[in-house]
């Protein structure tokens, strides 16, 4: 009998978890499932899309070098998953199907149904966790409840990785017995065959796919960035961050391998050497964090806000500001060069992610729902949890955000975090010929009457007051 490895958002052959148990259990078969018509329904990014599948195809040739062949299948929507799973089980004699668990309510139910549909058949899918540092649920406070501030949350992880970092899986090894599949069981799809339009080269580029490159990416960043992390991280045009989020994304890399990373130095022990190592740990924490939550709560994956007294703040439908925003048109520079480079690029740097949500949600009183699913239309990196923390924590909806009345205001943040405007001429080629003073508000100097730029659609200081109003009185 056979084992079959169900590849999801895991597409990595080094540290991963359900493949490494499938091929310790028997001569094993790979599997990708592409679900368009989900992901549309997800609002999965285009360029995310691409990364995908150009990973893919690289997953495809480094699992032929192990002798394991890849079965691709298109299902449109996950409901006929279990139906599609028990006929590839008994076409190919499969035994047990392996795969990491997903935290999403919907790739929850769609397990459920496929582990449902293998048992009808005395067959099993095995889950097991891959995307977290923790297992889900188990990180619990006295009350044994989930936590719902990150910073205790972060004390017992701490406490935690200092008894012992998770283990990371290695490679499996090629093995002997190549099982036999239909020709055309092998055929990836392209972008167009899937439903969307090709991604250029020039954008390609800027994401390299294969564990090589992801795992060079990490590498010069622990050795070249991370002790200045801290001091880098919030400016935009400095390249201070790891940029390593898509790939946690897709899988390419695992949480397991970016923490190990830290403390590669000291043989896998907890000592943090430096600001720098604490301050990027803790957002990997913070992802955890996101993922942890969505988990606990399942309201999460239902477009709910964390507080439930949020539910009825009166956002506003400003179909025109909302078009501003998306497209960069603001008039507030700071906001609309984050903005096109999120369009030009599918990314954008983490400090302008959270003006860009504040001033929707707080300046322009816009449901940040609404700005979730441009982000995740749009992000190279768009993981449900994450984005979805980050937007509740600018709303002042989710748990541990931002106070309601503590609003970034998106000029002096500009003026802080890139005081010589190199972020904003790089996006904004319409402002580049003004001083480093004009350029992160424009229309405030008296000696400027006319640019091929917009004035700012919100007052900024009459916004805020408004928005702290709503929100105290909600």
């Amino acid at each position: 009998m056979n084992q079959l490895i169900w590849f999801r958002n895991d597409l990595r052959l080094n540290d991963q978890s359900a493949l490494w148990h499938a091929t310790q259990a028997g001569t094993t078969l790979a599997l990708v499932i592409f679900s368009p018509e989900q992901w549309q329904r997800h609002d999965d990014a285009p360029i995310k899309i691409d990364f995908y599948l150009r990973q893919l195809a690289q997953l495809k040739d480094d699992l032929t070098a192990l002798n394991i062949p890849l079965i691709v299948r298109t299902i449109p929507s996950w409901k006929d998953i279990p139906d599609e799973l028990v006929k590839l089980v008994e076409y190919y004699k499969i035994e047990n199907v392996y795969a990491n668990v997903e935290v999403g309510i919907n790739e929850l139910e769609r397990d459920h149904q496929a582990q449902k549909a293998l048992h009808a058949i005395q067959k099993d899918l095995k889950l097991y966790q891959d995307k977290t540092l923790f297992t889900l649920g188990s990180i619990r406070n006295k009350s044994d409840a989930p936590y719902q501030v990150y910073t205790p949350f972060k004390k017992n992880c701490y406490e935690l990785l200092n008894i012992s970092l998770p283990q990371c899986f290695p490679q499996p090894e090629a093995q002997s017995d190549v099982p036999k599949i239909k020709a055309d069981d092998s055929k990836l799809p392209s972008m167009t065959d899937l439903g969307y339009d090709e991604i250029d080269k020039k954008t390609q580029a800027l994401w390299p796919v294969g564990e090589k490159a992801a795992h060079k990416r990490l590498e010069a960043f622990i050795k070249d960035k991370i002790n200045h992390y801290h001091e880098l991280r919030d400016y935009p045009a400095a390249e201070g961050t790891s940029c390593i989020s898509p790939y946690l994304t897709i899988g390419l890399v695992s949480i397991r391998q970016c923490v190990q990373a830290i403390f590669a130095k000291h043989q896998g022990q907890f000592l943090l050497e430096n600001k720098g190592q604490e301050v990027w740990l803790n957002e990997l924490l913070w992802r955890e964090f996101y993922q942890q939550l969505m988990f606990d709560f399942p309201k999460l994956s239902r477009h709910q806000p964390f507080q439930d007294q949020t539910k009825t703040i009166p956002w506003k439908d400003n179909d025109a500001h909302f078009e501003a925003w998306t497209q960069g048109q603001t008039g507030i520079p700071i906001v609309d060069a984050a903005m096109r480079q999120l369009k030009a690029t599918g990314w954008m740097h983490n400090r302008v992610r959270m003006i860009c949500a504040m001033f929707l949600t707080k300046n322009l009183l816009i449901d940040w729902r609404k700005g979730e699913q441009w982000f995740m239309q749009h992000l190279i990196d768009g993981d449900f949890a994450a984005n979805n923390g980050g937007w509740q924590w600018s709303a002042s909806t989710g748990t541990d955000a931002a106070p309601y009345f503590r609003i970034f205001n998106p000029v002096s943040q500009s003026e802080k975090f890139d005081p010589d405007g190199k972020f904003l001429r790089e996006w904004l080629p319409e402002l580049k010929h003004l001083d480093n003073t004009q350029i992160h508000e424009p229309y405030a100097s008296k000696q400027i009457s006319k640019l091929n730029y917009p004035k700012p659609i919100v007052d900024l200081k009459a916004s805020r007051a408004e928005a702290i109003e709503v929100f105290k009185n909600n």
